[in-house]
């Protein structure tokens, strides 16, 4: 029969306090072994200890109690991937907050160091044939329409010549929580002229500057820091924007990691 301890014991071995015990207790995340019907007296098996132990380490990565128990309960081949599913989600928060972190400070100095948060580049683009959806929306709705709209683009490019180029995202007006737009959705198809029967339109060739993202730069608002950046560069160098600036997506923006490069935010330019 396994050896019962008290709480107290219970809770030195295993490096909890006897008030993350109680609390684990009303969780339904580790239950005494005993409880003495008349005095309440809680004891724990030794082999508890093990389980007791992997609590107090998960909830050093600041787990929540609801993700712990999860784990705790999984099997033990399954716990590992359980835990690197979370701590995943905890790196591109961390990544998302530092962009956000860089935006304020510029914004808090008044635009200082702005343009040296980015790399600006140029590039001369070519006259593309592009399948578009166009809507007036505001921020908060913004990603879920880009996916929508980019979703049903690019299966209705199959039927003419398939994709031929990375899509983008046309601000033809500014978008936040108060201005919506319009913007466009664009999808590069392989076809010489524009076919009949679909919204569809030529993008004039063009020269742009712009600057690299990655995914975790691409969050609202820290994203804005990027355009606000080729713009000044566009001035600073002597041009001037010629077009609407667009958000450029070249990566599986999906599959990416919160450093891993997705999006270009370029502006057209003379």
């Amino acid at each position: 029969m396994a050896r019962l301890l008290g709480i107290g014991e219970f809770a030195r071995r295993s490096r909890l306090s006897v008030k993350a015990l109680r609390l684990y207790e009303r969780q339904g995340l580790l239950r005494p072994a005993v409880v003495d019907a008349g005095n309440g007296y809680r004891r724990y098996r030794e082999d508890q200890l093990a389980t007791a132990r992997l609590v107090a380490l998960l909830r050093r990565l600041d787990m929540p109690l609801s993700v712990v128990a999860r784990i705790v309960a999984a099997p033990p081949d399954e716990r590992a991937e359980l835990l690197g599913g979370y701590w995943a989600g905890v790196e591109h928060r961390m990544a998302v907050q530092r962009g956000l972190a860089a935006h304020l400070r510029v914004v808090l100095s008044g635009g200082k160091g702005l343009v040296e948060m980015y790399d600006v580049k140029q590039r001369e683009v070519p006259e593309q044939v592009v399948l578009t959806e166009q809507r007036h929306l505001l921020q908060p709705a913004l990603v879920e329409w880009i996916d929508g709209s980019m979703g049903r683009l690019m299966r209705a490019a199959e039927a003419h010549g398939g994709v031929s180029d990375a899509p983008f995202i046309v601000y033809h007006g500014e978008v936040n929580e108060d201005s919506d737009g319009p913007v466009e959705a664009c999808v590069p198809i392989g076809v010489a002229e524009p076919p009949s029967g679909v919204a569809a339109r030529v993008e004039p060739a063009h020269r742009e500057a712009y600057v690299r993202l990655t995914k975790a730069q691409v969050a609202f608002p820290q994203i804005l820091s990027a355009y606000d950046a080729v713009a000044v560069w566009i001035k600073d160098n002597g041009h001037a924007v010629h077009d609407a600036p667009r958000e450029v997506y070249f990566a599986d923006f999906a599959a990416a990691g919160p450093d891993d490069e997705v999006c270009d935010i370029a502006f057209p330019m003379r």
